[in-house]
Order: structure tokens, then sequence, then C-alpha cells
């Protein structure tokens, strides 16, 4: 079995934010891949599914952000070594909207909620999906920005990043990580810019 982990912070004051695309991306593979009824197990949120012939648990961790570790490890204990592959989907300020990037290990990059993961799990060694939500403007502060929802604007690119990140998903499921990363890392969704006029 594999595990997608999408992060977020539980409630509906948060559900529309942009620290919340990782929940966003996992209703949408829900969605997607006729996922069963949503259940509690632990701390979290899960679903089962099955695409490209795996058997999936879709996670979405209750724990608020900074604690999205207690709430994995306690999956990860469960199931022990029922887990072959395990993937956390979350937002990242460094990529603009409409922008997605694989990657297979490292640092967390200030994510509080990859901070607690990999202090939880003892290792760095996960796959992770980032989702571009942009840098906050001057006058915001990083936490105010996160935890804002997207205009009406935004909403539209933000659905075709997680058509695409579903799309991404599916190949990690069958290629693996690397594969994905060579494959959809260069995509950029958002608009081109209107051409100059010349005349």
């Amino acid at each position: 079995m594999k595990l997608i982990v999408g992060l977020g912070n539980p409630g509906l004051t948060y559900a529309h934010t942009r620290h919340n695309v990782g929940f966003m991306m996992v209703d949408r593979l829900a969605e997607l891949w006729d996922g069963a009824c949503e259940k509690k197990q632990g701390q979290a949120l899960v679903r089962t599914a099955n695409a490209a012939g795996e058997r999936l648990l879709l996670v979405k961790p209750q724990t608020f952000m900074n604690l999205s570790g207690d709430s994995l490890w306690e999956l990860v204990n469960f199931y022990k070594d029922g887990i072959e592959d395990l993937i956390v989907i979350h937002d990242d300020l460094d990529l603009p909207l409409g922008k997605l990037r694989f990657k297979s290990g490292g640092g967390t990059g200030g994510h509080r909620g990859l901070k607690s993961i990999t202090q939880r799990l003892g290792t760095d060694k996960y796959d992770r999906l980032k989702i571009g939500v942009d840098r906050p403007p001057d006058f915001m502060t990083t936490e105010a920005y996160v935890l804002q929802a997207f205009s009406i604007e935004e909403k539209g690119l933000l659905d075709k990043v997680l058509d695409k990140g579903a799309e991404g998903l599916r190949y990690w499921l069958t290629e693996g990580c690397v594969p994905a990363m060579n494959k959809f890392n260069s995509t950029d969704l958002r608009p081109l810019p209107p051409a100059e006029n010349n005349e």
C-alpha cells in the first residue's frame, strides 16, 4: 500500500487557504480515483482508493500543521511494513502558483509540517510534491499570507494545478519519483503574458 499525504490545517476556517493545498490535492485525488468514504483513523482523515493498479491510503492529518508528524507517525506505526511508498504534498512559497515540483528526500525548506514529519519519522528520505503558492507581498507576513484564501482568479489556475498534480501522482505511482521529477518539474501553467504591441 502507498500513502499519499496532503498537509493542511483542520477546520472550515482554513479550508480554502494557501497552506491547505495539500488537503485540496488529496480531495481531488479522491474525486478522480473514486476514493472510499472519508473516515477518522487516529489523528487523520483517510480514504482508501485504487489507481494505476496500486492500493492507496489518502491521508489528511487532523493535527495542526506543525504537528503533522504525530498524525503520520501513528499511521506508519499502525501499518508497519505494509507501507511501500510515501509521498507528502505541501504548499511551497518558493514556487509561483502554476508550478509544481516532485522531490525525493532533502531538507524542509522551513516548512513546519515537513519539519514535524522528518522529526517524528526520524528520516527525510521520503518523496514530496510541492505546489507553488508564491511569495507574500512585502506588506504581509508569511503567516498571514499562507492562511489567506485564494482569490477568484487564483482559483482558476489552482484548479489546473490540481489536475496536473493528479496526473503527476499517477505517474509517480507507476514510475517513481525521479521519472516524475523529469516529466513534471518543468510544468508551468501560468498564462503567457500578452504579446507586446510593436506598432
